[in-house]
């Protein structure tokens, strides 16, 4: 084929080629605007720390109902641990009780919480746990450390965040 016998112009080709082009394009543009803002708002890079940031809210509103025994379960992520209570034996459901009402450490029971931030830190590409930054009756703040080989919860984290 020579360039008199070029073949003719497709207009459809040529528009699904364009359209396939944008919509890469686009793509791309989401791809790079969540991975970076889930950075931005604290969140983790992908949104990916939302998953223990929703574990720890789950755990401070059980405590807010007090209901500790669900609270106890998602703190040491052993949702039937009253079928074998001797796991927990170093730390069991009355000590849990007792250092999340009178003893918690905002010198009162949970009234009232907001998951704010959180980072991953740690060893590895991916961190080995995640800090999580809530605002507990209001003013006090509170870091909590989720583990992510076990999905434990623990308290106080390993450092504090700063932020406002």
């Amino acid at each position: 084929m020579t360039l008199l016998n070029a073949p003719d112009f497709d207009s459809r080709r040529e528009t699904r080629n364009r359209n396939l082009l944008i919509a890469f394009g686009v793509l791309i543009l989401l791809l790079v605007v969540s991975g970076v803002g889930g950075f931005l708002l604290g969140h983790g890079w992908f949104f990916s720390n939302l998953p223990a940031e929703h574990k720890v809210s789950n755990f401070f509103s059980a405590l807010e109902t007090q209901d500790f025994g669900k609270a106890f379960a998602i703190y040491t992520n052993d949702p039937d641990w009253q079928q074998h209570p001797e796991r927990h034996a170093d730390y069991p459901l009355k000590r849990f009780t007792e250092d999340w009402t009178s003893a918690s450490p905002v010198g009162e029971p949970i009234r009232s919480h907001h998951v704010d931030i959180s980072k991953t830190d740690g060893t590895g590409p991916f961190g080995s746990g995640i800090i999580v930054a809530v605002r507990v009756n209001g003013d006090h703040k509170l870091f909590m450390w989720y583990e992510r080989k076990d999905g434990t919860l623990t308290e106080p984290a390993p450092h504090i965040l700063q932020y406002d």
